[in-house]
């Protein structure tokens, strides 16, 4: 093809329906915009049309594959810069354009690398910054001498900054500035614009931004009032899904993990906003103030959740921290009367504790002593709220000036008196920013009126909004095979087993008692060829099955260890005859990468969930699994049947306030299992002594954890090695029984011990398990001595939960909520379990894979299998306010996104609990 064909050939491109569509509709957007003046009336419809079409940029941009080549254009066309110099933005009615043309800027400068698709260091955005600064000094000094001798000649930190470059630039005329526009690459030569347009392009582009992080942290997480009632972010309950709204939204791709985190932060929050507004508003409401005629307030009603404020005083402020602008703390008192509340509700005031967060309202009503609220005007405006700012109690002190924190020693301590002195921390950044309002600004610390608190279940929104920034802070790591899948990008199946590379797949599996028969193993793989080299008889569980290739299984019998000759030690084993699917579905819980298990009610998830972790615990006993379930009846539901499997109860932890609902004499919480691990130290301690007076070792072997190991060594190991040398010397059958050494220990076990008449074969397999079950004695010795040397009782708690235990139990709650705790406790795990994951938010379900810090030498995460259990066609989760569900999808869980997504489900199809 010659030249002049390619020329034309590319022409006729550039001018082809697909190449002109979406310029062209910006090009009308933006001639939309421009054309709006300060004074005319603006049509409802027109603010539709460009609300839509900001939404319709946000998307474009917050998608990678589109955002690849839609920011540049968007660039080009200097979107941002036009649409701030419209007259709509210093209109009422645009508001909610504002708000969208700040998230598109946001979005604009997202810090990321648009063709890799990988976020950008600080460094990174450092060299990007300074290097256009370098390119403007450089085209100032060649082409703008002397008038922009300042921007040339001076150091970079003297013109990074907004102010500084409006009074450089700001000598420069309209030509002038769009002749440096264009040699630094902020706008086309060929293309005419405004001088406010090229003066706002150039500050932009080249002023130094705080970061997203900076600007994160420096955001206050307790609602005020400026937020509670903007209907653009926290639409009321009659949104129909038909308005735009500044809002993010949860996607089934995310540009990142931080971008991931962030857009789930801010849904977070203004959904922990929408549920604080209707507090505030029931509160208020029921406690109906109004003025007083000498002044203050009075209330015609009453709160539960409310109190009046007699006094408000600010206490002490910090010195910023190293960096910061705001300070490190703020401690204020609030205090209260309780005199006019009896019974249970005095006690729920009396049960304030350390952490909690209380709300406080000034308020001015708008009507006199004898008025009523307007109920035609927003709610806000009818009672006059002014001020709205949250705080977290320290302690509360009584009236004998007793201090109470509600942990530890305080936990049950009585409060005496009426009067109650709450000592509180505000918030650093809100109180920073309520300061730096202006000289002429009112002073919001002058006092408040009313205390709010609320239930203590639906008051963790500050520890979860805590969680997600903290992991906004850190280097978010998650396992390799997980990470593209997690965004939304590449293979749905590239996270399956059967797709990870060959030497993390598990070919040969120990199934344990997941077969009931071979006749159960046999109709579990009906269209696989079964190779085993036992005879029909001896073809008895437990199976070793070995995966050769697609329809080739080959099978290995195997006898179950014998553990001892008492009834305790025969193990727990399954009764439950897995159905092909479920068998498929524990397969790929074995193995190593991501297995989602979709089952309708009634087919036996948890039995699945259940028998993958047995075969965890006994294939893998290094690892530990970390089970997270949604609500505390399902996890204890899940752990109540581990309990009752063939797991060492030693290893078992639940962590959380559900535990003591559990159908059990036994306390499996973090204290009671160290008081269990030092009974049963005693207890396995007094077998040790009972087994050296057996031997007539008169030495007191029993008295701690090491005289007992060093009797295990020299004394058991000993006659053990001795005994296995005599039977091997002669080939008389009685030879086992003869020399067995520990007869006279097992003397109270179920007799006859050996067989009658003696048979070598079966009575050494007794003697064997006989051995196994004092080994296990010391075993489990070795463990207890930490708890021998820890000294008290948090450091035993925290030694039982991050090495001890091997499988840990949890709500996705309890996990946001320690989550800085378990980090900084070095917690560690291995495989990840969640039980009703369909019905978790998605942040809730993305944070229990981050409750460990990477690996300290690979800088990777030791997360090696992730396994989901649901069912997303039963109810989502919880979501109050109707806009975040319908325009947001806050409601979409992770589970859901993921089947969405094509990524691989488990399909359980046998109904168990319903019979016909």
């Amino acid at each position: 093809m010659c030249i002049r064909d390619r020329s034309k050939k590319k022409a006729a491109i550039r001018e082809s329906p697909e190449a002109t569509f979406i310029p062209g509709l910006i090009q009308d957007f933006l001639a939309a915009v421009e054309s709006l003046s300060p004074q005319a009336v603006i049509e409802p419809e027109m603010i539709q049309y460009l609300s839509r079409f900001l939404e319709l940029i946000i998307d474009l941009l917050s998608q990678l594959p589109t955002r690849r080549f839609f920011h540049a254009l968007v660039d080009e066309w200097m979107v941002v810069p036009r649409c701030q110099q419209s007259a709509l933005l210093t209109r009422p009615e645009g508001r909610l354009c504002a708000q969208l043309l700040e998230m598109l800027k946001f979005y604009l400068g997202f810090e990321m690398d648009n063709y890799a698709g990988k976020p950008l260091s600080d460094d990174q955005l450092m060299e990007d910054h300074y290097s256009k600064l370098r390119r403007l000094q450089l085209v100032a000094y060649k082409h703008f001498m002397p008038k922009l001798e300042s921007v040339a000649m001076t150091n970079v930190a003297s013109i990074e900054t907004r102010s500084s470059m409006v009074k450089l630039l700001g000598t420069l005329s309209e030509k002038e500035l769009h002749q440096l526009a264009g040699m630094v690459g902020v706008a086309s030569q060929e293309e005419e614009y405004p001088k406010a347009v090229l003066f706002e392009a150039l500050i932009s582009s080249h002023e130094k931004r705080i970061s997203q992080l900076d600007a994160l942290n420096e955001m206050p997480l307790y609602p005020t009032e400026a937020i509670l009632w903007d209907e653009n972010l926290i639409p009321s309950d009659m949104y129909k899904g038909v308005d735009v709204l500044a809002l993010p939204k949860l996607n089934l791709q995310f540009l990142t993990l931080h971008d991931y985190l962030l857009r789930n932060f801010t849904l977070f929050r203004l959904e922990a906003t929408y549920e604080i507004r209707e507090d505030v508003s029931d509160c208020i409401t029921r406690m109906a103030p109004r003025p007083k005629a000498q002044g203050g307030l009075e209330f015609g009603g009453w709160s539960r959740m409310g109190l009046p404020v007699d006094e408000f005083t600010i206490r002490a402020v910090g010195k910023p921290k190293l960096g910061e602008m705001k300070p490190s703390e703020v401690q204020a008192e609030v205090m209260i009367n309780l005199g006019n509340l009896r019974g249970g509700l005095r006690d729920e005031w009396n049960s304030l504790r350390q952490h909690d967060v209380l709300f406080l309202i000034r308020l001015v009503p708008p009507f006199g002593a004898d008025g009523k609220p307007d109920s035609s005007r927003p709610f806000a405006q009818q009672w006059g709220v002014k001020y709205v700012r949250g705080m977290e109690i320290r302690e509360v002190v009584d009236s004998q000036n007793h201090v109470f924190t509600g942990m530890g020693w305080s936990a049950d301590k009585k409060l005496s008196g009426d009067v109650r002195c709450l000592r509180v921390n505000l918030d650093a950044a809100q109180y920073q920013q309520d300061i730096t309002r202006g000289e002429d600004a009112e002073d919001v610390y002058a006092g408040f009126d009313i205390v709010l608190r609320r239930k203590p279940k639906e008051n963790n929104f500050k520890a979860v909004l805590e969680c997600i920034r903290d992991l906004m802070s850190t280097d978010t790591v998650i396992p390799a095979w997980l990470l593209d899948v997690f965004l939304g990008y590449g293979n749905p199946a590239s996270a399956a087993y059967y797709n990870l590379p060959a030497h993390l797949q598990i070919s040969k599996i120990d199934f344990r008692d997941t077969f009931l028969s071979w006749d159960h193993l046999v109709k579990t793989f009906p269209e696989h060829e079964l190779v085993c080299d036992a005879a029909p008889e001896a073809r008895v569980p437990p199976f070793n099955v070995s995966f050769e290739g697609d329809k080739k299984l080959v099978v290995s019998p195997y006898q179950a260890i014998n553990m001892g000759p008492y009834p305790e030690d025969i193990p727990k084993s399954n009764q439950v005859p897995f159905t092909p699917k479920q068998v498929e579905a524990i397969r790929s819980g074995i193995n190593p990468g991501l297995t989602q298990v979709v089952g309708p009610p009634g087919t036996g998830k948890t039995d699945v969930a259940v028998q993958i972790m047995t075969n965890l615990y006994h294939n893998f006993p290094g690892q530990r699994t970390l089970v997270i379930a949604h609500s505390n009846q399902a996890l204890n539901d899940i752990f109540e049947k581990i309990m009752e499997r063939d797991v060492n109860e030693i290893h078992l932890l639940r962590l959380g306030s559900g535990e003591k609902d559990l159908g059990t004499d036994k306390d499996f919480s973090r204290f009671g299992r160290v008081n269990f691990m030092l009974e049963r130290r005693i207890t396995q301690l007094a077998k040790v002594e009972k087994l050296g007076k057996s031997l007539g070792i008169t030495e007191d072997v029993g008295y701690t954890c090491e005289t007992a190991e060093r009797f295990f060594l020299f004394h058991i190991q000993k006659r053990w090695e001795v005994f296995q040398e005599s039977i091997a010397a002669e080939a008389a059958e009685d030879r086992v029984q003869n020399h067995f050494p520990f007869g006279i220990y097992f003397a109270d076990a179920p007799q006859p011990l050996f067989s009658s008449p003696p048979n070598a074969e079966a009575d050494l397999l007794v003697a064997e398990g006989c051995f196994r079950h004092i080994q296990l004695i010391f075993t489990e010795l070795e463990e207890t001595r930490a708890f021998e040397l820890l000294r008290t009782s948090r450091d035993r708690g925290n030694y039982l939960s991050m090495r001890q235990a091997r499988i840990i139990a949890m709500t996705c709650t309890h996990a946001a909520l320690k989550r800085r705790d378990l980090v900084q406790q070095a917690f560690q795990y291995d495989n990840l379990l969640m039980e009703e994951t369909a019905q978790i938010l998605e942040v809730e379900t993305f944070i229990p894979m981050l409750l460990q810090n990477p690996d300290a030498t690979t800088g990777k995460s030791r997360l090696k299998r992730v396994i989901l259990i649901g069912d997303h066609h039963q109810l989502p989760p919880v979501v109050k306010n109707m806009a975040f569900q319908k325009y947001s999808h806050f409601d979409q869980s992770l589970f859901t996104r993921f089947v969405r997504l094509g990524i691989p489900t488990i399909d359980l199809d046998a109904q168990g609990r319903m019979r016909p």
